[in-house]
């Protein structure tokens, strides 16, 4: 098994895909949040009323 540099191409690639998966994460992450808060919301007086009526 030899030890070889890796090429250029190689940083570049891997940088790029570095943001790549950063920013899918940071996107999964924003949905994630929303998600949550909305799920979580209390705020139901609104549905009652149309309920009642």
């Amino acid at each position: 098994m030899s030890l070889r540099k890796s090429h250029e191409l190689h940083q570049r690639r891997f940088s790029r895909n570095l943001g790549v998966g950063l920013t899918l994460a940071a996107f999964i992450v924003i949905i994630f949040g929303l998600t949550v808060v909305k799920v979580s919301g209390t705020d139901f007086s609104l549905a009652t009323q149309e309920v009642q009526n």
